[in-house]
Parts: C-alpha cells; sequence; structure tokens
C-alpha cells in the first residue's frame, strides 16, 4: 500500500496512540505541522479510502485506528528504497552513509555488533 509522506505523518500520530478523534490528530500535529484542520481530515480521508486506518463511531464523532502496521509499511518502504537506489543491496546503502553523512562512532559500533549477529546466525 502506498502512501504519501504527508499521510505518513498522519500514520505515524496514529501508530503513537489510538484511537485518534480528527480533533485530536489536528491537535497532535499543530506543534510540528502548519497544516489547517481540513488539509488532516482529507489526509484521514484518503488514508480510510486507501484501507489504511478504519474508523468507527462514537457519538458523534469517528475514531480513526490504523489497519497498515508500521512495520510493514517501513518494510515496504525500506525495500522500495533499496531496489530503486541500490539494486536491492545494502553494502551500497551503507556506504553512501558513511561518505555523506559521516556514520557516528556509535552508528559503526552498532553495525559492528549487528555483522557479528548476522555471522553468528549462519554459522
Amino acid at each position: 500500500m502506498q502512501i504519501s509522506e504527508a499521510e505518513s505523518i498522519v500514520m505515524e500520530v496514529l501508530w503513537q496512540q489510538q484511537p485518534l478523534a480528527a480533533e485530536d490528530v489536528v491537535a497532535a500535529l499543530a506543534p510540528s505541522q502548519d497544516w489547517q484542520e481540513a488539509t488532516i481530515k482529507t489526509l484521514l480521508n484518503r488514508l480510510l479510502k486507501k484501507g489504511a486506518i478504519c474508523a468507527s463511531k462514537e457519538g458523534r464523532r469517528y475514531l480513526y485506528s490504523p489497519v497498515l502496521q508500521r512495520a510493514d509499511w517501513v518494510n515496504t518502504e525500506s525495500s522500495g528504497l533499496l531496489d530503486r537506489l541500490f539494486d536491492g543491496r545494502v553494502a551500497p546503502l551503507v556506504a553512501h552513509f558513511s561518505a555523506h553523512r559521516k556514520l557516528s562512532a556509535e552508528d559503526v559500533s552498532q553495525l559492528r555488533e549487528l555483522l557479528a549477529e548476522i555471522d553468528d546466525e549462519r554459522r
């Protein structure tokens, strides 16, 4: 399922807390986004039509909850990024970030630990 960058921002709010009414989503996004309430409601409706979220009626309002799980979305997005930019390979991605973003000592340490774990699993 494809969701836009703006839709993913709304999804992040719902992944953190659910269910939420539209006004709660608006309040959560107010500090970080310069969006009008109508824009957020449009994004909620788009996500609803795509099946990324569901709505349940409570009194006179609807409460929104994610159907699309964050882990599934991250997996799809990361696979797409690797395929589009790095021919599906992880090593060129890491090399790119190393060359352009200068990985921190902590990043390098975590990568070494991850590689060690992968080596242990393959033995």
